[in-house]
């Protein structure tokens, strides 16, 4: 039965690359025809199953979504059940293609873009052991600095262990929330299920493997879990960092390229997903991968932001590079020879998730409410730091404030004091990028907020920057991981082509008005962590 499987699956990629993806035009010139695709966003709340066709542009057809639970523990857990996400992919799978009236056989391959930097354990038929612990996790306070804090430190972290992990990874596990602290919190607390494990996978692994039964990570997965070595000649797993941190080099799974055919669709699996058995299934990335590519930042000095449930700010360079006091690494993308240089928050548009349940509202009303006071929210400021922070400044403890309400303040300005807070903490980030390198203009803006005007000219006049918006860009990472189905099926010959196939819909300029009430307020804003962090301590 797997030789058939193997065997069908082979010969159905021989067909559709060979008999769908070129053609003869009138002149009896090759041509490449378009082919459809399935890409994969699998989120911290939710997963999008986007159907797309891949030709001279990467065209969205249909899209179907799926919540699922998000579970956040008094320890500082932050977990999701794997399964759920299995669940998700399957029911949307199926919809989606009833809806849009595809046949399973017409796909010619499907990927993935993901949350990064989970930890999800499996057992040998690949069965996960434990709930997943998400990005967000924070409760390896004490295994961080148990193993990293202690000797002769510089930023917290021990000089020599620092030096050692700098050189083989260009990173360094200075994060409570990096992988390996929940490893080795698995490890001390849970010893009986920590000797079960037979592989310790990212999220969209865990998926790959339920598709395909191979136990693979993509390359800036592995990254992402700082425990490769980076240098030419010596990459993959870092042995000596696997030693030095004490994790098992069995645990760790067979790396591969984003752009990779990882397996094709087991009849199993297919089953479940209503796919064709046979369906190449292709390695993908992690959303801090894919989303650039998604929005076409994929050139050395393109910046892009992202404001989905998180936020960041990551430029591409063209080598690795650190910043140990403001926590920003370059870390390697799904592009190959090109790095992401990346800043990290931990809640942008999760913020307004929380005032849009909190006030019974929808987006569109929510930021409808925002567009209409006035830059500066009457002096208002709201700090985005509902589950701690990562950058410029590492704060596990660090929370919300709405700081200089007055008996005027009204409900609109609390509710854009909520975004320009995003906004204002985009901007610190970009900030501390420019201390190392030069960010680039403009910017490409990307996530679910930017599905707002509002938003997008915020940004503009809070950055003082020209932002660009593609189109549809909360899809951006489905879009990314639909460009490394065209690279890998060679629809699409590079990178630099996959760029062409991006198109810009919005354009965003700052307003010197705006900017200058901005100004003043941004000032008090990168004051109130400073200001505030012996009492979040002290509470949290």
């Amino acid at each position: 039965m797997w030789r058939f499987s193997v065997k069908k699956g082979f010969l159905l990629l021989l067909d559709k690359f060979f008999c769908r993806a070129t053609s003869k035009d009138e002149r009896g010139i090759t041509v490449k025809t378009p082919v459809k695709v399935i890409a994969y966003d699998v989120g911290t709340t939710g997963l999008k199953t986007c159907l797309f066709e891949i030709g001279k542009k990467v065209n969205l057809i249909g899209a179907e979504t799926a919540d699922y639970k998000l579970y956040i523990l008094d320890s500082g857990g932050a977990e999701q059940d794997p399964l759920d996400w299995w669940a998700a992919m399957c029911s949307t799978t199926r919809k989606l293609l009833i809806k849009t009236k595809t046949d399973p056989a017409d796909i010619a391959g499907i990927s993935f873009c993901s949350q990064m930097q989970g930890l999800v354990l499996v057992d040998r038929r690949g069965h996960p052991l434990r709930r997943a612990m998400t990005y967000m996790d924070q409760r390896a306070v004490q295994e961080i600095q148990e193993t990293m804090g202690r000797g002769i430190t510089i930023a917290g972290i021990n000089l020599l262990k620092l030096i050692k992990s700098i050189r083989e990874t260009g990173a360094v596990n200075a994060s409570v929330k990096d992988p390996v602290w929940k490893y080795k919190w698995v490890e001390k607390h849970e010893p009986e299920l920590f000797n079960q494990i037979y592989k310790w996978l990212d999220v969209k692994e865990f998926l790959i493997c339920r598709c395909t039964n191979q136990f693979v990570m993509t390359e800036d997965s592995a990254f992402a879990a700082l425990l490769y070595n980076i240098r030419e000649g010596k990459k993959g797993w870092s042995s000596i960092i696997c030693r030095m941190l004490g994790v098992n080099m069995g645990h760790l799974a067979e790396i591969k390229k984003s752009t990779d055919q990882v397996g094709v669709v087991t009849a199993a699996a297919a089953n479940e997903l209503g796919l064709a058995e046979g369906t190449p299934v292709i390695g993908g990335g992690g959303d801090a991968s894919l989303i650039g590519v998604g929005t076409g930042s994929i050139s050395t000095g393109d910046t892009h932001i992202y404001a989905g449930t998180s936020g960041w700010v990551s430029t591409v360079v063209d080598k690795p590079l650190l910043d140990i006091t403001t926590m920003i690494a370059a870390i390697i993308g799904a592009q190959p020879g090109k790095f992401n240089y990346f800043a990290e928050m931990e809640t942008a548009g999760k913020c307004l998730e929380w005032v849009k349940d909190s006030l019974g509202l929808n987006y569109g009303h929510l930021t409808l409410l925002a567009g209409k006071t006035l830059p500066g929210s009457g002096g208002v400021i709201f700090t985005p730091w509902l589950h701690g922070n990562r950058c410029p400044f590492e704060d596990s403890k660090a929370r919300g404030i709405f700081f200089n309400i007055k008996l005027e303040t009204g409900i609109n300005e609390l509710i854009r004091a909520v975004l320009e807070g995003v906004c204002y903490h985009l901007r610190w980030m970009l900030e501390a990028q420019d201390k190392k390198i030069k960010t680039g203009e403009p910017i490409r803006f990307a996530g679910g907020v930017a599905l707002s005007d509002a938003a997008g000219q915020m940004l503009a006049d809070i950055t003082g920057r020209k932002v660009e918006i593609t189109e549809n860009p909360q899809n951006a990472g489905a879009v990314g991981a639909a460009v490394l189905i065209g690279l890998s099926l060679r629809i699409i010959d590079s990178f630099e082509e996959a760029k062409e196939t991006i198109r810009v819909s919005k354009t965003f300029t700052p307003e010197s008005r705006n900017s200058k009430t901005y100004q003043k307020t941004y000032t008090v804003f990168k004051q109130l962590h400073k200001s505030n962090k012996k009492h979040f301590n002290t509470l949290n």
